[in-house]
């Protein structure tokens, strides 16, 4: 006759449940309980100690071993299935007991709610950084008043994610300029780490020591050993690796430039760019023979940023890349809403000299030079 230990994981098997909860610890448990719940096509383990939460993903295929194992450190095991939950209890003489609790209401897979759809972070979700950013709860929930912050959160990385995805890389090594205090390096790394289960080497990098110093303490404070913050300047930084990926929010003016000079130079296979006080075109003189776009001053402002992240996106065509321009609100609530998003790409060469064509005319018309295009031209 089939032990109820053996029914118990072949109804994990073959319900994949939506959500496991363990508990009723044995003392020798580092533990006090482990929550899993079903995410898309994988599951996501919160690990609860005294004072911590850890968190892992796993495969479906390897959730029947993993509730075994769970057998170890706890007594009881429930799995809440579509329409029942099963109990699993361990007596003090080891054998097992399953009961079955017929629901009255089907149980809807995360995915499939409204309030979740498409969100890589869902709630429930103990996520450090984002509790300690105060987007999140100690128990997961999202704090009513930064309900944007989390979504801006969420778009952000749903960007990366959908270039990520076009690209077969088992490792990856990111850059993240002018970090600052880091809110998003950490959400990046977490997501390589335990959404995309990748290995991931970061480095953050900004001119402020104490920022940095702070970073580093939260590193290890959330064991992330293979994320690192340094002080160093975007114009002559020399990367300890291989260079997958450039991130860089909020580079003020030419330190975007200098950001997508160095990305192009080390060969960064995606380049995410939210720029930032686009003022190097706007402090010249320029449309003299179209007056009209420089007599306003706010008119101008608003031209040369543009202009300038126009010819950010040609010059990075020219230098073999697909580019997005994109409107993102990103997660500090500022006008400056515009992603650039770059991907190596196999671009004729007759587009690549189009691109370059067309920005050399719009300086020519305008009268105005732009620091991208002077760093991969060589003029200065």
């Amino acid at each position: 006759m089939e032990s109820n230990l053996s029914a118990f994981l072949k109804i994990i098997a073959s319900d994949l449940p939506i959500k496991i909860i363990a508990s009723n610890k044995e003392k020798s448990s580092p533990w006090k309980k482990v929550v899993c719940e079903k995410i898309i096509d994988q599951y996501h383990v919160s690990k609860y100690s005294e004072t911590q939460v850890f968190n892992e993903n796993i495969s479906e295929k390897d959730l029947t071993k993993f509730v075994e194992n769970l057998l170890v450190d706890f007594k009881q095991i429930n799995a809440f299935c579509e329409s029942a939950e099963y109990q699993l209890k361990r007596s003090k003489k080891d054998k097992y007991f399953v009961t079955k609790i017929v629901k009255t209401t089907r149980i809807i897979p995360r995915e499939t709610q409204n309030i979740q759809k498409n969100r890589i972070f869902p709630e429930n979700i103990v996520i450090e950084p984002l509790v300690d950013m105060g987007v999140f709860t100690r128990d997961g929930k999202v704090v009513r008043s930064m309900y944007d912050k989390y979504k801006q959160i969420n778009r952000f990385i749903e960007l990366i994610d959908n270039k990520v995805r076009e690209l077969d890389l088992k490792s990856i090594n990111v850059i993240d300029f002018g970090c600052g205090k880091s809110y998003l390096t950490f959400i990046v790394y977490y997501y390589f780490r335990f959404i995309r289960n990748m290995k991931i080497n970061m480095i953050g990098l900004d001119l402020k020591q104490d920022v940095i110093d702070n970073c580093n303490k939260s590193a290890r404070k959330y064991g992330y050993e293979t994320l690192k913050f340094q002080v160093g300047d975007i114009k002559d930084y020399k990367p300890e690796f291989d260079v997958d990926m450039v991130i860089t929010l909020h580079a003020c003016d030419t330190a975007t430039d200098y950001a997508l000079f160095n990305a192009i130079q080390w060969g960064a296979k995606m380049i995410f760019s939210v720029p930032c006080c686009q003022h190097e075109i706007n402090k010249q003189s320029f449309g003299e023979n179209l007056p009209i776009v420089s007599r306003y001053g706010i008119a101008k402002e608003r031209f040369s940023a543009l202009f300038t992240d126009v010819i950010r996106c040609n010059m990075l065509k020219f230098s073999g890349y697909s580019v997005d321009l994109i409107e993102f609100i990103d997660i500090d609530h500022t006008p400056k809403n515009l992603l650039i998003r770059a991907k190596q790409a196999s671009i004729p060469y007759a587009s690549k000299y189009r691109m370059l064509d067309e920005t050399e005319e719009l300086m020519s018309t305008f009268g105005f030079s732009q620091k991208l295009y002077e760093l991969i031209r060589g003029k200065k």
